[in-house]
């Protein structure tokens, strides 16, 4: 379950390169935690990521 189910963050590929640029393999994988937020006037558990779970508690700007 390695899916923010806000923004649908998931893992990422890429390489580890050593000092001789010998390239491996690599995950990069979000910070993904299950929380319990208020949605419709019902406590809902979900699974965000750390982004997701900073931005929510913000209020938008008046512009």
């Amino acid at each position: 379950m390695a899916k923010c189910e806000v923004c649908g963050k998931i893992p990422q590929f890429g390489h580890n390169v050593s000092h001789s640029k010998r390239r491996t393999n690599r995950q990069f994988k979000p910070n993904i935690q299950r929380v319990k937020i208020m949605e419709g006037g019902r406590l809902v558990s979900k699974y965000m990521c750390t982004r997701c779970i900073r931005t929510l508690g913000k209020e938008p700007k008046d512009r």
